[in-house]
């Protein structure tokens, strides 16, 4: 059970490496679509990378779930807290970096993004082995955070907030430009 676990974490940490990575540019490709914009980077901000690591976990999630949701019945809301975990640890050591150094290296950026989202696998894998958060409230609090997150990415997509996080970092604009 802990061989399958596994590579099911790494098949998650890959997927979403490759799919966010391609989520990057999806929207230009798409010729600016709103749809695409939903899931996609719409600019240079942080929030729109977060996006990008999100958006991957929750799809590997709906997958994951049915696939095998019911041999862990702690699957939700430990996804939950991993998700959580790769998506705060984003800006934490994007911002991070970028303020020792004073500016951005394409390759660090990379990195993040990579660390990131092994943090998010890592912490699913650990929590899931220990059988943690196992009772009924606690799946269905792993739910509403799963799709609340999905939420308030394509909200601010749309309607992002005057703050450094949703401000572009080329051109300063916030949102869709």
């Amino acid at each position: 059970m802990r061989k399958q676990l596994l590579l099911w974490e790494l098949a998650g940490f890959l997927m979403t490496a490759a799919l966010g990575t391609a989520l990057h540019f999806s929207y230009d490709w798409s010729g600016g679509w709103d749809v695409a914009a939903a899931f996609s980077a719409v600019n240079e901000s942080t929030w729109e990378h977060m996006k990008l690591l999100f958006f991957p976990i929750f799809l590997f999630s709906v997958v994951q779930v049915c696939l095998m949701g019911r041999n862990y019945p702690n699957f939700l809301a430990v996804r939950a807290v991993g998700a959580i975990t790769g998506v705060l640890l984003l800006p934490v050591l994007f911002y991070t970096y970028t303020g020792i150094l004073g500016y951005r290296i394409m390759w660090l950026d990379i990195a993040v993004f990579l660390l990131a989202d092994f943090g998010a696998f890592a912490v699913d894998f650990y929590l899931l082995q220990r059988g943690r958060f196992t009772s009924g409230w606690q799946q269905v609090l792993g739910l509403l955070l799963l799709w609340g997150m999905a939420f308030l990415f394509v909200y601010f997509t749309f309607r992002p907030p005057g703050v450094a996080l949703w401000q572009d970092m080329k051109t300063g604009n916030y949102g869709i430009l």
